[in-house]
């Protein structure tokens, strides 16, 4: 029999560690980020809130200001870029109109907006670096 025609079970694997990965990155990016935000005075409303449209990591109040907040997180950025790199014109359209119809579906229509980034590098043996852009788009 031809092995070559078989699956290989280490990649099966492998792809699915760096899943699991890459979501874990995410997920601890995202507690770094609200954790920060928290000890600057924001509120944290929503995380993760989910709708057709997409999906907005953090929803946060600050000084009567609904924030929409999206988190990138990474590893390695000289082998993908930068977090900041990471949000794109199409990802920020997305944010954009997910926020809309959030507040169309809260109510807030009439409420102050803006939308923030908060970029967190996590380097082996190093806290993990954050930054924080207000009205990044």
């Amino acid at each position: 029999m031809d092995s070559s025609h078989e699956p290989n079970p280490q990649s099966s694997h492998s792809a699915a560690r760096e899943r699991i990965n890459r979501t874990e990155v995410g997920r601890q990016g995202e507690a770094v980020a609200s954790e920060y935000l928290s000890k600057h005075g924001f509120r944290i409303l929503e995380r993760n809130w989910r709708c057709r449209h997409g999906e907005i990591d953090l929803i946060c109040e600050v000084d009567e200001t609904l924030v929409f907040v999206e988190v990138r997180s990474r590893t390695n950025p000289s082998k993908f870029g930068t977090a900041i790199e990471a949000v794109t014109p199409r990802k920020c359209r997305q944010v954009r109109e997910t926020a809309s119809f959030y507040m169309k579906h809260h109510r807030q229509s009439e409420r102050s907006i803006r939308f923030d980034v908060v970029a967190v590098t996590f380097l082996t043996g190093l806290e993990p670096e954050l930054l924080h852009i207000s009205n990044a788009f």
